[in-house]
């Protein structure tokens, strides 16, 4: 059975991620950061998909703001090992949002923390991973990025510069691993109708990123799509950038009708 390892599969995006993996027959291994929502949403999954192999793990990617948990990715990957188990692809969906980031009042270490968890952090799963994937001949790793690598929002200055930096790695990693057959892109989502969408009604309403040239914002489905689309379809394309927006990048700005 093929596998694959979607990290911050608890809610939301993540959660889309997975039974769209499950949906075409692939075995899941998710992660998350706390013990009772890993199996409150394992019960979930085998609640839709019964006959479907689904594991969750617990995963902290930081012992404190400097230090990356390099021994629990290690733990992690030598369980799967014990059980047999090769993650052929790899989705990193799981981030620290960085929120209301203050440049004159936050701490340096709250930068500090976000760029370990999105960028150092992701790159330890994938060293662990396409150590694997190389040895079986290749695999796939997806980052789940965002378009505010390219789009700044405000207080979010460590969220957008670790954004920035995990697609120059999704790039490196795409030249050194590709003459192994493991590919490595990334699917830049914009604005996502979320369960703080769903909590926020009258907040999101007047979000100007949500008046997009579609006019809609992307479900938690659409970016899977795009992620199953790189693991599965793109068997030619790596080092490559899937925006899931509903067009917010190409605007100089958002056109909000009158009537709002």
């Amino acid at each position: 059975m093929k596998y694959a390892l979607i990290t911050g599969a608890c809610i939301n995006t993540g959660v889309a991620i997975v039974e769209k993996f499950l949906s075409e027959g692939v075995g899941v291994v998710f992660t998350g950061r706390n013990a009772e929502k890993v199996a409150a949403a394992k019960e979930g999954y085998l609640e839709k998909f019964p006959e479907a192999t689904v594991l969750g793990y617990t995963l902290d990617s930081l012992l404190d703001e400097r230090t990356v948990n390099e021994a629990a990715i290690d733990a992690l990957f030598t369980t799967l090992d014990e059980k047999g188990i090769f993650i052929e692809h790899l989705v990193l969906n799981a981030a620290d949002q960085g929120l209301g980031m203050k440049i004159f009042e936050n701490p340096l270490t709250d930068f500090m923390r976000v760029l370990n968890t999105n960028v150092t952090w992701n790159y330890a799963l994938c060293e662990r991973a396409a150590l694997r994937m190389k040895k079986h001949g290749g695999g796939s790793i997806v980052f789940v990025n965002s378009n505010t690598a390219y789009r700044a929002i405000p207080d979010r200055i460590a969220y957008e510069a670790s954004k920035g930096g995990q697609l120059g790695m999704m790039r490196g990693l795409a030249l050194d691993l590709g003459k192994y057959g493991i590919r490595v892109n990334a699917v830049l989502p914009g604005m996502i109708r979320t369960d703080r969408w769903v909590k926020n009604p009258d907040f999101y309403k007047d979000v100007p990123s949500r008046f997009t040239p579609l006019g809609d914002v992307a479900d938690g489905a659409d970016v899977a799509d795009a992620v199953w689309y790189f693991a599965a379809h793109a068997r030619n394309t790596t080092g490559a950038e899937l925006v899931v927006d509903g067009g917010n990048m190409i605007q100089l700005y958002p056109i909000i009708p009158k009537e709002q």
